[in-house]
């Protein structure tokens, strides 16, 4: 049973880590696309619920590792 929950934490940490990434990219992107700075700004505010998502997966995933490996 817990070795279930070992492999479904780690999945979700590396679709956490993964949206990092990928939030990482865009903002990139955005900066280097010279737009002005109203639009910059509502492109990366944009960014911060695919940021905060990321994070809670990778998070959820790292705890599920972590209760499986300790019980």
């Amino acid at each position: 049973m817990l070795d279930i929950v070992f492999w479904i934490g780690l999945v979700a940490v590396a679709a956490g880590l993964g949206g990092l990434v990928l939030c990482i990219m865009r903002a990139v992107d955005i900066k280097k696309g010279g737009g002005d700075a109203d639009t910059n700004r509502k492109a990366l505010n944009g960014l911060v619920a695919l940021n905060m998502a990321s994070i809670g997966t990778a998070s959820l995933g790292l705890a599920m590792v972590a209760v499986s490996l300790i019980l």
